[in-house]
Parts: structure tokens; sequence; C-alpha cells
């Protein structure tokens, strides 16, 4: 169990290390990528997705709650059998250990994408902004759609990724990156895509203990979208792909 949770924790810090980096590097002030766009931003976080599953290998690179629980609720491996690694079968308690790594994860790659941009998070800018480097927000506020959006966007990667891999190291790296992309550019807009609890919940907790100027709050009445829509949305498509396959 160890080392599924050390396995997941790399992965998600590098997925959010990168991630969170792209964001800071486009919205936050004096940055050689400053208004570079939204391109940049959904390319970032293909290339954080495709940097994290390789490093995440072992455990069949979950790097989310929401792919964790869609293969529970699916009844798929959480890493499938090869020549040097042994099935390991779904399960609650198994789970439990995914879910854990993938938050610490995300947690410290926030951090980590903190410290690369400190000087630029001192800068005079939008708080919100500064909150957009660790955290999802909706475009237009609406409680009950931004649910639905994150739904859409996390039943789209689970259900993909038991179509064609199973788990997302089983899928392959480059497929499931140019998936995220692509997710990015046709659903992302709306809400900024979170897709996964622990991308948006541990640098959301991040934003709240590292320090720099001009910080505002952490939107915590939103939190509760990208965390609840994704969890359901994988878990459906779990469920679908267990009725189809």
């Amino acid at each position: 169990m160890s080392d599924i949770f050390f396995s997941e924790v790399m992965g998600t810090a590098m997925l959010t290390l990168l991630g969170c980096g792209v964001v800071a590097n486009v919205v936050l002030p004096r940055n050689k990528g400053f208004n570079s766009g939204w391109i940049v931003i959904t390319f970032g976080w293909g290339i954080a997705v495709f940097a994290g599953v390789y490093v995440a290998y072992r455990s069949g690179a979950h790097l989310n709650p929401a792919v964790t629980l869609g293969l529970l609720a699916n009844g798929s491996d959480f890493v499938g059998a090869t020549d040097t690694t042994a099935a390991v079968p779904p399960s609650f308690p198994t789970a439990l250990v995914y879910i854990a790594g993938e938050l610490v994860g995300a947690f410290i790659g926030a951090i980590l994408a903190w410290a690369a941009y400190k000087s630029h998070f001192d800068e005079e800018a939008d708080p919100g902004s500064k909150l957009a480097v660790f955290s999802t927000g909706p475009a237009i506020r609406s409680y009950g759609w931004n649910f639905i959006t994150e739904l859409i966007g996390t039943f789209v990667l689970v259900f993909v990724i038991l179509m064609f891999g199973k788990t997302p190291a089983g899928l392959g790296p480059l497929a499931v990156a140019l998936l995220v992309v692509g997710i990015g550019l046709s659903l992302g807009g709306p809400t900024g895509y979170a897709i996964n609890p622990a991308r948006d919940l541990g640098p959301r907790i991040a934003h709240a203990v590292v320090p720099f100027r001009g910080k505002g709050g952490g939107d915590w009445s939103y939190a509760w979208v990208p965390v609840v829509g994704p969890i359901v949305g994988g878990v459906i498509a779990g469920l679908l792909g267990r009725a189809v396959l």
C-alpha cells in the first residue's frame, strides 16, 4: 500500500506543479507567458497529465479520485498485471489509499508552483487571478449548471479511459494527455474543467496556507462543485462502462 500511496503522491504532485505552473505563467503579471491565453493553459495541463502519468505508472497513475472511484464502480483492477507489477484489485480501503496520495500530492505540487512564482504572486494583481492558479472557478456562477459541466467533463475522462485502457497508465500517457487537452478545449470554458477533486481541493488548501501579498479568499462556497461533480461523473462512467463492456 505504501508503494501505491507514494506513487500517487509523486505523480499528482508533478501534475499540479506543472498545471498550476502554466496557469501562473499566463495569469500573473510580469511573467514571460503573461496573457498568452486559454490554449496555452489547456496544452500546459495536458503536458502536466503526460508527465504525471509517467511518474505514477507503478500505481496505474490514477492521479484523480474520480478515476479511482470510477474504476471501483466499474470493478476494474486499479493496476493491471504486467511483467513487472502484480494486479491491484479494486476495493474501498485501497481506493482510500489512492485518494489520500492524490490529495497530498496535489497539495505539494501547488506549494511548489507557488514557490516557483513567489515574486509574481507578490505583484499587484486581482486576488481572483491569484486564486485561479490554485483552483478552478466558474465563468458564470450557477452552482447547478457548474456541477453538471464538471460531471459531464469527468464522465468523458473516465469513460474514455475505461473504454480504451482500463487505467490512465494502460491507456498511455500521450492518449490521456490529449484527452485532457480535448476536454479543456471543448468543455473547459464554463468552469475551468477541474475534472479532478484532488487537483482542485489540494491546491485550494495550499492557497489558504501559503503567504503572498494581496491574497483574497478561497471561494469555499464554490469548492464543493469541483469535488462532487467529478466524483459523480466518474462513478456514472464506471457504472456505464461496466454495463456496456
